[in-house]
């Protein structure tokens, strides 16, 4: 449906390469700020977040990137340049160059990995903040895995743990076991749409590899002692979780965000897994499209109760 929006892309000079970027929608609503999306992975593509282009319908601009390393940027190969710090300034690279000075950001599992440690730096500008499928911890978030691993039938199980023991996680059994997993808890739309194919077959890259690890549930890279659930309430921003029933970003996982952020409102899609707005498109566009409005209305009579 994205064909009747206006849709511009381009690169930004960025870490001696170029961020590849794409804009969809010309934002001539008044009072209807951007919305910078940050996709998963680490190592993912912005491919599979394609149904929030029609958030862009309300009169808005949404923004899409594909962050260095994936999709249409560079893949430079060097895992030591693989770091959290980079893709901070990723992003306020991106909001530089395209005069972004105040948005709504929202992260999708990475990506909100990713926003949390953008918010806790402090920046101007954002008006809201949207959390899908993500988390605080990466230990709680193994530890929810091990968990849902353990509802796996017992012949999936023991192929997982007999790859991961002997080093041979990129072997087809491996990955034939995972996809059993990610049918519960990733994605539960068969066949994958598109949009969903492109992204998740260029994963494990280098950057999944270096940063996360094999799997979904199995990780050896940088991020795996990860954790900022102790400075959840620094993030003063109207904040608003999102994740599914069956999601690996399980309640648990969820509700820690919801209660470290004050005032944070959470909504659960009840036929969805890690992937709400591709398995429960409406209700997805629903819930965030009336979220934008509500914080721009409220920002709105703010502004005018300060003029008055």
């Amino acid at each position: 449906m994205t064909e009747t929006l206006p849709v511009s892309e381009g690169r930004i000079p960025f870490a001696g390469a170029e961020t590849w970027y794409r804009i969809v929608g010309e934002g001539k609503r008044p009072g209807a700020l951007p919305l910078l999306l940050l996709h998963g992975g680490p190592g993912g593509t912005h491919d599979y977040m394609e149904p929030m282009a029609e958030l862009a319908r309300g009169g808005r601009r949404v923004i899409f990137y594909d962050q260095l390393g994936c999709g249409h940027s560079p893949h430079p190969s060097d895992p030591d340049k693989w770091t959290v710090q980079l893709f901070l300034d990723e992003v306020a690279a991106v909001r530089e160059a395209l005069g972004l000075d105040r948005i709504h950001l929202l992260g999708q599992s990475w990506g909100g990995m990713l926003a949390f440690e953008y918010m806790l730096t402090r920046p101007e500008g954002v008006a809201s903040l949207i959390i899908c499928d993500s988390l605080s911890s990466v230990p709680l978030w193994i530890a929810e895995a091990d968990r849902l691993r353990t509802l796996l039938p017992e012949g999936v199980q023991e192929t997982l743990l007999a790859h991961e023991q002997a080093g041979t996680t990129a072997s087809d059994g491996y990955r034939a076991a995972c996809d059993v997993y990610s049918d519960e808890h990733v994605c539960r739309v068969r066949p994958y749409p598109d949009y969903v194919a492109r992204s998740f077959d260029q994963l494990p890259n280098e950057v999944y590899l270096t940063m996360w690890g094999p799997s979904e549930f199995f990780c050896t890279g940088s991020l795996r002692e990860w954790d900022v659930t102790t400075r959840l309430g620094e993030i003063d921003e109207p904040t608003l979780i999102i994740s599914g029933r069956y999601d690996e970003s399980t309640p648990l996982v969820s509700r820690t965000i919801n209660q470290g952020i004050k005032g944070s409102e959470w909504e659960v899609l009840e036929n969805s897994s890690h992937v709400p707005h591709v398995e429960e498109p409406e209700r997805f566009l629903e819930i965030v499209g009336g979220w934008l409005e509500r914080q721009e209305q409220q920002g709105h009579h703010a502004d005018a109760a300060a003029r008055g």
